[in-house]
């Protein structure tokens, strides 16, 4: 059971840090990354909230190494 616990506890800070730097990521940092999302509606931003906060790891990382856009 207390492993049950722990991880159930895991989930709930990875989600709760997901949901505080979505919050951060789509008011401000997705403009950093792409260019399209330059004045951007906030009907697309909110859209954006739940892979911003699945995905935060993956998103801070390339925040804070200043990334770009992808180069095709």
């Amino acid at each position: 059971m207390r492993a049950a616990e722990a991880i159930l506890t895991a989930f709930g800070i990875y989600g709760a840090i997901g949901l505080i730097f979505a919050a951060f990521f789509v008011a401000w940092g997705a403009s950093r990354l792409d260019e399209a999302a330059h004045g951007m509606p906030l009907q697309v931003r909110l859209i954006l909230i739940p892979g911003a906060a699945a995905l935060w790891p993956y998103l801070a990382w390339r925040q804070i190494r200043g990334e770009g856009p992808p180069v095709q």
